[in-house]
């Protein structure tokens, strides 16, 4: 037991401490945030737009949609089923291989592979929230002089963001694990710090147990966060 101890303290040491390696980790986090937060942005802007014209085209019949709707409607189907149709993994690697193949800003490059996806996800996520709200709210928005947009922007966004917190939690929550794939177009975030360390101490039990005790640290603080906030915006309601 005392050997095994030891031997434990030792890979430890090679993995976290020799060499400030630990700098290293903080470094890939640092990635990893990054990538999450732009990726966030992203996808909840386009999120939003898609959802506002798909919802727009739903909500009016047939005859009265016209042809410009129609046509971003068919653009926002033909990107959400291609996005949520095919792995993170293969976008990843079109985009930094193929489309940005001569581009050095991979961190720009993840974010605007990861944020295109997640928009696709947001986009259903934020659609089917303001399908929740009752439909005489945006009537007697509209019966009192405002427009769709300022109506949908004052009015209905705001109580379908109540109703979907807890998935654009998830979402985030998934973004962020999913960063670990990055490694692929040769970001040193979190994923590729322990394989290069692994490399150079062979040992694979100690960075690759810590980096999933880091995400797991990070997943749950972020959950914490989100519970208070959901709790916070029910206490306003209940107001």
């Amino acid at each position: 037991m005392a050997e095994f101890w030891q031997g434990l303290c030792e890979d430890f040491s090679q993995s976290f401490l020799v060499n400030d390696r630990w700098k290293q980790y903080l470094i890939g986090l640092g990635v990893a945030g990054e990538v999450t937060l732009g990726a966030l942005i992203l996808g909840v802007v386009l999120g939003i737009l898609v959802a506002v014209v798909r919802t727009l085209n739903d909500q009016k019949r047939p005859q009265e949609r016209s042809g410009v709707l129609k046509f971003f409607n068919f653009l926002c189907k033909v990107y959400t089923t291609i996005i949520r149709g095919t792995p993170m993994m293969v976008q990843l690697l079109i985009m930094g291989f193929v489309i940005f193949a001569s581009s050095r800003e991979l961190v720009l490059v993840a974010i605007l592979s990861f944020g295109i996806n997640s928009g696709a996800y947001v986009s259903e996520i934020i659609r089917a929230g303001i399908m929740s709200v009752d439909r005489g709210q945006m009537e007697a928005g509209r019966s009192l002089g405002m427009g769709y947009a300022p109506v949908m922007r004052h009015i209905v966004i705001p109580q379908a963001i109540k109703n979907i917190l807890p998935s654009l939690g998830n979402e985030l929550i998934t973004l962020f694990k999913e960063t670990s794939i990055v490694t692929v177009i040769g970001l040193r975030d979190l994923t590729k710090v322990a394989i290069q360390i692994q490399a150079k101490t062979y040992q694979a039990f100690m960075p690759f147990i810590g980096i999933a005790l880091m995400y797991l640290a990070v997943v749950l603080v972020l959950t914490w966060l989100l519970g208070i906030l959901e709790r916070r915006l029910r206490a306003g309601d209940k107001r």
